[in-house]
């Protein structure tokens, strides 16, 4: 079995989530990532879009990508 190695920012997490003793606290940090993360992830796109890098045009490509990986039969 592999061991587990965890870094300083995961150890932090551990230790805090040891004062956690409800059900609905957890569910709180859980929004509260989640709103993180996507606040993160909302300015990234934030950026490329000033930069051109996405417009309405290459939204719409996306519509019809399909990037389903490609089974091949196996006799």
């Amino acid at each position: 079995m592999e061991r587990t190695v965890f870094n300083n920012a995961q150890l932090e997490i551990l230790d805090l989530m040891s004062y956690v003793e409800s059900e609905d606290t957890l569910n709180e940090i859980r929004d509260m990532l989640s709103r993180y993360f996507a606040e993160k992830a909302q300015k990234e796109i934030d950026k490329l879009w000033e930069a051109g890098t996405i417009n309405d045009a290459v939204v719409e490509g996306w519509k019809n990508e399909h990037m389903r990986t490609p089974y091949t039969q196996v006799r």
